[in-house]
């Protein structure tokens, strides 16, 4: 059973930044792609960033290029979300979520959120 656990939120003033874990059991990144997706209060729901089970990277938000990227470590199954200079708008639950292979916007596995709060 596929299960998803993201880590690593937390409070960061402007202009900081913070790293995202998301580890993955029941299967291994060979066979699922690992997207990252947040929901700021209010709003819906929207993707960040994704990377394939190729290692391909898709990016779904404008507002982070040259901020955020997005890695792997196939021997941890575990990718990372590392966000630099963040900023208040930032502010969201930070989710992960798997689909089969490729990047999907609407991907069936999802992890239970952590919470980053950009605030000074």
């Amino acid at each position: 059973q596929l299960q998803l656990v993201e880590s690593g939120g937390g409070l960061v003033q402007p202009g900081g930044s913070l790293r995202l874990s998301c580890a993955v059991s029941g299967f291994t990144l060979d066979y699922v792609a690992i997207g990252w997706f947040r929901q700021a209060p209010g709003k819906e729901r929207e993707g960040v960033l994704c990377i394939s089970s190729s290692g391909d990277r898709t990016n779904y938000a404008d507002s982070v290029k040259g901020r955020f990227t997005i890695s792997r470590d196939n021997a941890k199954n575990t990718v990372y979300l590392q966000m630099s200079s963040l900023k208040p708008e930032d502010t969201a639950v930070y989710y992960c979520a798997a689909a089969p292979y490729y990047c999907s916007d609407v991907p069936l596995h999802w992890g239970q959120g952590t919470q980053v709060t950009v605030s000074s």
